[in-house]
């Protein structure tokens, strides 16, 4: 029997790439997955092949329709890692560098000289970003000036710039289409959130040309169509939705009014909070666009943190532990990191701090201290993290997160999602599926079909068990650790206390 209406949705992430095939009621029929590499080439750089990235998408495109086929599918989704940007030749479709992923510092030096300038102030208004290097747009004008007649390139209109949707929609297109959506484009601090356009002043402010950036689109467009030999996938099936991963998995969990903030652990961690209207925050979260459709944007607040899974992970091997599994299986050894505090600013600090130059730190060791009391510490810092931007949210909106909903690889730790609750004071509802990225594009991809998807529903809460006096003892101590990272006097800030 045909089963009609699928989604094909494809998660580009940073660690690995997956697809699923999707059913109306939003049911997974079929999944494939690769892993990733990441490269550090010097300190504070992090880049990615942007080709392997490419092949990793074929590679689990083609898993699926072997499968299943493709005659059932109706529609392909995107979602994908944010933040990080490939320049690449508009004739032959080949990348001329690597994709600078959101976790590179090289564009620091750029950030630094535009702040020193005078200009971090108009381009966070514009924006709704910090000026920092996480941010794409002096990611571009690092390529055009790294690489050899780029800039030459660029001005005669034979290159092509974009975040990992773009680059994938040129490619599964055969290069027909050289768009975006509103979600990606809110985060390359090129796109101004006011005018919803790309910015001439903001892309002189770069040096980055207008004519390399794609067509903005609403996230639920039908984008373009597949072209047979760009993939497994034959000619003619639409690409109906794309929409930057942290954005797709609040869609996924059913979030669609304020009063809910998610966040997503994966490599670094996002918080996203939907907010009535566009709002500027004065406590170093960003501001951005949920998603788009034909009705307007849908505004957010967003937190980034650089490092927080990712803190497991270099835990472990600093340990010699085989993996973040470990790594908890021995923190759960102890009952409290007996007073000491990793800062994972392995490159700088996101929000709500905006540190590029932060580097990570360990404070509160002594004779007593034991590997296990280390391994307790970066998960704690994980959670830590997570309660720094969620009281920053809180003032920034004047209203109380009533819970988290939380997903991605690092929720399914019951032990850190229960000092999550603690630490924060509020429950944690941690999503059934793991992919809720990938359900939230195939949900919004359905929706465009004229399909209503369900929300990923909850497997696990987490109600706070804590007491005040323990969980701001535990705040404290954190902040005078983040305080010594800074060089800032060792005082608690006021946006640290749950009460």
């Amino acid at each position: 029997m045909s089963q009609p209406d699928l989604v094909l949705a494809i998660d580009q992430g940073t660690t690995n790439t997956k697809a699923l095939l999707v059913d109306a009621a939003g049911r997974i029929l079929q999944q494939a997955s690769v892993p990733n590499a990441v490269s550090y080439p010097q300190s504070g750089w992090a880049e990615q092949s942007a080709t392997a990235l490419l092949d990793g998408v074929r590679q689990v495109i083609a898993a699926i329709v072997s499968k299943a086929g493709a005659q059932n599918i109706a529609a392909v989704a995107i979602s994908n890692q944010r933040e990080s940007i490939i320049v690449w030749d508009a004739a032959a479709g080949e990348p001329i560098g690597p994709c600078i992923i959101w976790q590179c510092r090289r564009s620091a030096a750029t950030c630094e000289a535009l702040r020193a300038a005078g200009h971090a102030g108009i381009i966070e208004q514009k924006t709704g970003l910090a000026l920092d290097p996480l941010f794409p747009a002096g990611k571009i004008a690092w390529l055009l000036d790294a690489v050899p007649g780029a800039r030459q390139r660029a001005e005669a209109g034979q290159l092509r710039a974009g975040t990992v949707d773009a680059w994938l929609l040129w490619t599964l297109s055969g290069g027909d289409v050289h768009a975006t959506d509103h979600s990606n484009a809110s985060r390359t601090q090129l796109f101004n959130t006011q005018t919803m356009a790309w910015d001439a002043e903001l892309a002189r402010l770069f040096d980055v040309p207008l004519s390399l950036l794609p067509v903005v689109m609403p996230s639920d467009s039908r984008f373009g169509e597949t072209v047979a030999g760009a993939s497994a996938l034959p000619s003619g099936i639409p690409i109906h939705a794309m929409i930057g991963d942290s954005h797709a998995a609040l869609y996924g969990h059913g979030v669609r009014k304020p009063g809910m903030v998610k966040a997503t652990y994966g490599t670094g961690t996002s918080l996203m909070a939907l907010t009535g209207e566009r709002v500027l925050s004065r406590h170093g979260i960003s501001s951005t666009i949920a998603w788009s459709t034909s009705a307007g944007p849908v505004h957010a607040l967003e937190g980034n943190i650089s490092v927080s899974g990712q803190a497991a992970a270099f835990m472990a091997d600093m340990l010699g532990l085989a993996d973040a599994t470990a790594l908890s299986d021995l923190a759960a050894t102890v009952s409290d990191s007996n007073g000491v505090a990793f800062v994972p600013a392995l490159v700088g600090l996101g929000a709500p701090h905006w540190r590029a130059d932060a580097r990570g730190t360990i404070t509160g060791m002594t004779l007593g201290t034991s590997r296990a009391h280390l391994a307790r510490a970066a998960l704690e810092a994980i959670a830590f993290q997570v309660a720094d931007v969620l009281a920053a949210m809180e003032q920034d909106t004047g209203t109380a997160l009533a819970e988290l909903r939380a997903d991605g690889g690092a929720s399914r730790n019951g032990f850190l999602m229960q000092f999550q609750a603690d630490i924060i004071g509020r429950p944690v509802a941690v999503a059934a599926a793991a992919e809720v990225s990938a359900l939230g594009a195939a949900a919004l991809a359905h929706a465009a079909l004229g399909h209503d998807t369900a929300p990923v529903a909850a497997a696990e809460h987490y109600a706070p068990a804590m007491p005040a006096a323990e969980r701001n003892e535990h705040l404290a101590r954190w902040h005078m650790a983040v305080a010594r990272t800074l060089n800032q006097p060792e005082t608690a800030p006021e946006r640290g206390g749950f009460r």
